[in-house]
């Protein structure tokens, strides 16, 4: 009887051991590095948040792989540098190539994802996996074809304008919230996934200004005070509850302790929400590029990490954790061994490479090796030298104290985008004209709406 007993056990535990895990990746649009209660933010009231933050890793210095949106989600999901894709930034005819007010001629930037990239979500559906993508894709247009989310990888495809809901707007005319019906949308999928592992990306898109707050949200923090943005602190609170609907029904499932919850943002906030970084959005200074970033899931110890991870380095990492073998094309490295309180990864540089104008900074590229970071403006050809550990600000240019740093570090940069290929947009720009306006939306990430003023 012990016997036959032991062997019900023991195939129940084998039963469970061979359960491929779920994965749901919440990617925020324009959430800086400080904009939740558990990075130390106390205008922010983010409790779903905090809470996977305590029960998962939480990494301090994690960077964006881009300064704004559509670099940083084709990085996500093909786990490369841009020049790998060639998506550099949000394409803008107010900043085509070219333009009178660019003194250098930028590069061009591919629209959307390549069809030839294997992206995260084409590699887990062929190994069983469901995929789902909910929100935000800014990859390539259209509701199918080879360059949108059901041609990239994805079962389905859910937008807010696929839900009755008006470009860029956050409220339907009948009030209804766009995360909300996203995450309505979602959590339908994730009940009709039984008995199948899954993979949601959900990329909620109103952390983005202007924004368009739910009015007893903002009445809440416009009580309160204090030196935030109440606009920016009731839109990230209703952002956090629906993340906590997605914990309820992943609880509801029974499925919580077999799935990997992972929370990040696309690119750094805007310029009056990062201090003490410097710049912000669109730049390649600490403010544009650091982001909030958190794992929860099966087998991860609670910890906080202070090593450099990029937004490509997801990709690695949710393949290895679901049993299977990452790519080996791949420029992100797998975070498992940190994860689960082994030894971490070696150190290694990491690069940002952005030679376009959108955003405010010019076209630049940049490196960074232990503390040292160096940025190189190819408008100007100066290369500033910081060390982030005792000026995170960026406030203090080694550049000419430390040529002998700048030089090596310099001599990294441009080994690395000789190796990918990456533009060098050097060249004058012929139709350059010092008198011509500067076009605004140096911050947009999306298309302007046809007939209103960008």
């Amino acid at each position: 009887m012990k016997s036959i007993l032991f062997c019900l056990l023991s195939l129940s535990d084998c039963s469970v051991a061979a359960t491929r895990p779920n994965f749901v990746l919440i990617l925020a649009d324009d959430m800086g590095w400080n904009d939740a209660g558990f990075t130390g933010n106390r205008s922010m009231d983010t409790p779903n948040l905090d809470l996977l933050a305590r029960e998962g890793v939480e990494f301090t210095e994690a960077c964006a792989s881009a300064p704004n949106c559509a670099p940083t989600r084709a990085c996500l999901l093909t786990g490369q540098y841009p020049p790998r894709h060639g998506v550099y930034t949000v394409v803008d005819d107010r900043h085509a190539p070219g333009s009178p007010h660019h003194k250098c001629l930028a590069a061009e930037s591919r629209e959307a994802l390549p069809t030839e990239s294997a992206t995260l979500a084409e590699t887990l559906r062929a190994d069983g996996y469901a995929t789902g993508m909910f929100g935000m894709w800014n990859l390539g247009r259209g509701r199918s074809g080879p360059a949108t989310p059901t041609g990239q990888g994805f079962d389905v495809f859910v937008e807010p304008k696929f839900l009755g809901f008006e470009k860029d707007a956050y409220r339907n005319a009948d009030g209804v919230y766009s995360p909300d019906a996203l995450t309505d949308a979602a959590l339908k999928w994730m009940n009709s996934t039984r008995g199948k592992p899954f993979f949601l990306y959900l990329a909620f898109h109103d952390v983005h200004e202007p924004f368009d707050p739910k009015p007893e949200l903002l009445e809440k923090h416009q009580r309160r005070g204090g030196q935030g943005d109440p606009a920016l602190a009731a839109t990230v609170e209703a952002m956090d509850a629906n993340i906590g609907r997605v914990m309820a029904c992943l609880d509801r499932l029974g499925v919580r302790e077999n799935t990997y919850v992972i929370f990040t943002s696309d690119n750094g906030g805007s310029r009056g929400t990062v201090a003490p970084l410097r710049g912000g959005k669109g730049t390649l200074y600490q403010g544009g590029l650091r982001v909030p970033a958190v794992i929860r899931g099966p087998g991860i110890r609670p910890a906080e990490s202070d090593m450099v991870m990029l937004s490509m380095d997801w990709f690695p990492t949710v393949v290895e954790l679901s049993g299977g073998v990452p790519p080996n094309h791949l420029d992100g490295r797998s975070l498992v061994p940190l994860l689960r309180g082994e030894a971490p990864p070696a150190p290694r540089d990491t690069f940002w490479h952005f030679p376009c104008y959108i955003g405010g900074g010019g076209p630049c590229s940049a490196v960074r090796s232990g503390n040292w970071k160096l940025i190189e403006h190819f408008e100007s050809g100066v290369a500033e030298l910081y060390d982030l550990v005792k000026d995170p600000g960026e406030s203090h240019d080694l550049a000419a104290t430390d040529s002998t740093t700048a030089a090596a570090m310099l001599a990294k940069l441009q080994a690395w985008q000789e190796a990918t290929n990456a533009p060098r947009p050097t060249r004058p720009n012929p139709a350059y004209d010092p008198s011509a306006p500067v076009s605004k939306g140096g911050q947009q990430d999306r298309e302007p709406r046809k007939g209103k003023k960008p």
